[in-house]
């Protein structure tokens, strides 16, 4: 990739400087380059990401720079300010870390990794949504994702805070932005029937494309938690109609931005039935 090339030239002459600075010194000039590096390739796939991490890696030589550059990029798209980008840290730790090629410089690190990694791996953009079976509030059972509509899928649970803040801007988003089929499935995470019972009847939805499933799973027996890295809430995912994963770690502000190319892909879909 041309563009990155003096930036790579730029690393590569702050790798020397190690010799002439404490190493505080060269890590801090290491990081500010990697973050002009990240935000320079930000716009490409995560797979010109990826090779990008995979040469930058390994043309350094010196173990301990080794070490932090690989680190600093895992944490970085860990946290990544561009959705779907979460895919570049699973694969950094995939193929670097955990073949052995470098190591986290203690084991809690190791171990906080390796539990984000887990807790992604079935949820990265483009990919199928994991099936589940959840409870409906008055028996019986929902699959999720729904089968063939488009589905924004919501954790929350009604103890969280920003799940309440979000639980009043919700419905207002919907109603106003939604001109296509949208399931929405409330997922609540809890375990407080009457806690639940009365939210649902204050979580209403005034639209017509929106269809509106409440369900829980209070003995996770569906395994969601893992297979949709519920670790906290709130969680939101938006899926195609043919289940795959358009969506993920959704804002209300992000899921704005999303709705138009979320109706593309249904009228897409749509013209196929």
């Amino acid at each position: 990739m041309r563009r990155v090339i003096c930036i790579v030239l730029a690393l590569v002459a702050g790798f020397g400087l190690r010799a002439q600075q404490s190493a505080d010194g060269a890590y801090a000039l290491l990081d500010s380059l990697v973050l002009k590096y990240v935000t320079a390739i930000q716009t490409e796939s995560v797979e010109a990401k990826q090779g990008e991490c995979e040469f930058l890696i390994g043309s350094v030589r010196d173990s301990l720079m080794r070490r932090h550059l690989a680190v600093s990029l895992f944490n970085y798209y860990k946290e990544a300010p561009v959705m779907g980008d979460e895919a570049v840290a699973v694969w950094l730790y995939d193929n670097w870390f955990a073949k052995g090629r470098v190591a986290f410089e203690g084991e809690f690190e190791a171990l906080d990794a390796e539990m984000f990694c887990n807790m992604n791996r079935n949820t990265l953009l483009g990919m199928d949504a994991p099936s589940l079976k959840a409870r409906k509030p008055c028996g019986g059972h929902v699959n999720l994702p729904p089968a063939g509509v488009t589905s924004l899928i919501w954790f929350y649970d009604t103890a969280c805070s920003k799940c309440r803040v979000e639980s009043k801007v919700l419905p207002a988003l919907l109603e106003r932005n939604v001109d296509f089929p949208l399931t929405v499935v409330a997922f609540y995470s809890g375990r407080d029937r009457k806690a639940w019972r009365e939210f649902r009847r204050s979580f209403k939805v005034d639209n017509p494309q929106v269809r509106l499933v409440h369900c829980w799973d209070p003995d996770v027996d569906s395994d969601y938690l893992r297979l949709y890295g519920v670790i906290s809430t709130p969680k939101m995912y938006m899926v195609a109609p043919e289940g795959s994963i358009i969506g993920r770690r959704l804002e209300p502000e992000s899921l704005i931005q999303l709705l138009p190319t979320a109706k593309s892909i249904n009228d897409i879909f749509s013209q196929k039935q």
